[in-house]
């Protein structure tokens, strides 16, 4: 575990050794406020519902631009062979990096956190809710995390890593959205609908959880990691 910190340390000041990171998160911040504000003077609600809404569809493109980076510069610096060769375990360094870039996205989710301030100082939000909503954002921005990783480990070029993690991320959102159901046939409808990221934020957007929403996004996580593991042990890149 002191490995995978120690890698986790390093990879979270790496954000900040140049202006990547402060670009992220002002971008971040600009553009959810904005589709925030003015779905707010429309609808007149102090509810932060339609924050949880477009959220799957924000990240689907910030998440990928964190992790493009991670597997990719290290073999475009050459620094990848030599962390390689050191004694510390390719999970380690998969574990690593991922608590990185968490750590990072949380951080991002803490500083939108002036919309629920202003909703309360406007009216009285249900605190439930959002605290349930965020926690779904947290656990669907770890799924795109994970999967960004691997599209990283996949490709030495930080560009062909950001349109792979899209691609994936963008199968496993749409695929249990209705205007992909009605095109399968009615026997697998269930095993798409199960499968679709989107399906399984829905309900924690509204404040509820269930403990199967929590079991799809922990799976998807670990399912990805190995991948990326396995991928990284096989120097199986592109």
């Amino acid at each position: 575990m002191k490995n995978v910190m120690t890698v986790a340390g390093k990879e979270f000041r790496g954000y900040f050794d140049s202006p990547i990171a402060y670009i992220f998160i002002t971008a971040f911040l600009l553009l959810v406020n904005f589709l925030y504000l003015w779905t707010f003077f429309v609808m007149g609600q102090a509810d932060m519902r339609p924050f949880f809404d477009f959220m799957p569809f924000v990240l689907l493109f910030i998440v990928p631009s964190i992790t493009m980076r991670l597997w990719a510069e290290e073999r475009k610096m050459g620094t990848l062979e030599v962390l390689l060769t050191l004694p510390v375990r390719e999970k380690d360094l998969v574990l690593g990096k991922f608590l990185a870039s968490l750590a990072f996205l949380l951080l991002m989710f803490i500083l939108t956190f002036n919309i629920p301030l202003l909703l309360g100082f406007l009216g009285k939000p249900d605190w439930g809710t959002i605290i349930c909503g965020y926690l779904g954002c947290v656990l669907m921005g770890a799924s795109y995390l994970a999967i960004g990783l691997f599209a990283s480990a996949m490709s030495e070029n930080q560009i062909v890593a950001f349109i792979i993690a899209i691609a994936i991320c963008t199968a496993f959102l749409i695929v249990g959205e209705w205007f992909f159901i009605i095109m399968v046939p009615d026997l697998l409808v269930p095993v798409f609908d199960y499968l679709g990221l989107g399906t399984h934020f829905e309900s924690m957007g509204r404040g509820l959880i269930d403990s199967r929403d929590v079991i799809y996004y922990a799976s998807m996580i670990g399912v990805f990691l190995y991948l990326n593991v396995n991928t990284v042990e096989n120097r199986s890149w592109v």
